[in-house]
């Protein structure tokens, strides 16, 4: 991460809190999600490798607004 403060959570994991200079990793195929906070913005850099078909990503479901709430405190 760059700058701001961000969120990470792999399924099934806690939901982390990211900072400037953090980096994040999610192996191959793992369902997960990252973004800012409720009141701070966040700015990345993510690095994907295609797939055999030349597939960058795909796309999961949206949070829900309930599970975005269970962020933790910063």
């Amino acid at each position: 991460m760059i700058e701001g403060v961000g969120l990470a959570q792999a399924e099934g994991g806690p939901i982390e809190v990211i900072r400037p200079g953090d980096v994040v990793y999610f192996e191959p195929n793992e369902n997960h999600w990252h973004g800012a906070t409720k009141d701070r913005f966040m700015a990345h850099i993510a690095i994907q490798e295609a797939d055999k078909n030349g597939n960058i990503i795909v796309w999961g479901k949206h949070l829900t607004d309930e599970e975005y709430a269970q962020q933790p405190e910063i």
